[in-house]
């Protein structure tokens, strides 16, 4: 469960079914720690936040019961009408509000439905809640654009290695030796592209942490990707290291010419940046 802290004020985010449910019982904290639920029912007693629910629901819940909502909007305003986040979800079906019990506990609401009770609660709020929301989905999304790239490095780095393994390794090899070889062709890989070995780099970079991959931009990942697939192909077919190498050379200056010249690979790596 994710968490954003807005002018002080720590507030709760889940994810259900691809969409966020921001926590409103916390963002109702920054007007008052103590009357939360009083709050948030407040909120739902007037005709405007009914209206608005109303027309979410509408939008995204095709089980919606528009025959309840018809109910509850005739009662909003009334000095005598009440209503609770339970009351709401039983009656209507709604699925904007949840009502989570245990640790993480609260009333969360869609996105959409907890900016509008922000803008309730304060207008100053709710754009400092927008600004910090809109920061937590870039940071996902740099964070899984990452992810996806390097898993898929080592889903080639696997494919790679296991080329080494029934190609170049005889079974009499000490594991000490074993790791040498697979050294030895990560490192075509890194002259290759980087036109240097893993611990050239290492040498030229001592305050450094991790190695020269983790410093690669996209354009590099990607280019490092397609090598690993080749060399491991070019194990394959018996070609010798020295040719794989001079060859991978060749391939990498080609693509990276290609990729750094590609807009949309521009585009991620300024984003990254």
């Amino acid at each position: 469960m994710a968490r954003l802290n807005v002018k002080g004020t720590d507030i709760a985010i889940f994810n259900k079914q691809e969409e966020d449910y921001i926590c409103i019982t916390d963002i109702a904290k920054y007007k008052n720690s103590d009357r939360t639920d009083d709050l948030i029912r407040n909120w739902l007693r007037n005709r405007n936040t009914i209206e608005f629910l109303g027309v979410w629901e509408q939008l995204n819940n095709p089980d919606f019961k528009p025959v309840e909502f018809d109910g509850f909007k005739k009662q909003a305003g009334l000095n005598s009408f009440t209503l609770t986040p339970s009351q709401w979800i039983e009656k209507t079906n709604a699925i904007g509000i949840i009502s989570k019990p245990g640790r993480y506990g609260g009333t969360y609401a869609h996105k959409d439905i907890a900016f509008e009770f922000a803008s309730w609660i304060s207008v100053e709020f709710k754009l400092y809640l927008i600004k910090e929301f809109q920061r937590l989905k870039e940071d996902e999304r740099k964070q899984l654009g990452w992810d996806i790239r390097r898993n898929l490095a080592k889903i080639n780095y696997r494919i790679h290695t296991n080329a080494i393994k029934e190609n170049l390794i005889p079974p009499e090899l000490t594991l000490c030796q074993t790791n040498l070889v697979y050294a030895s062709e990560a490192d075509v890989l890194n002259m290759a592209l980087f036109g240097m070995t893993a611990k050239q780099w290492r040498d030229s970079h001592p305050g450094e942490k991790g190695n020269i991959r983790d410093y690669a931009d996209v354009s590099q990942l990607v280019c490092l990707s397609n090598l690993e697939n080749l060399n491991a192909l070019f194990i394959n077919e018996g070609m010798p290291q020295s040719e794989r190498l001079a060859k991978l050379n060749k391939i990498a200056i080609q693509q990276m010419k290609l990729l750094t010249d590609n807009t949309g690979i521009k585009r991620l790596d300024a984003k990254e940046k």
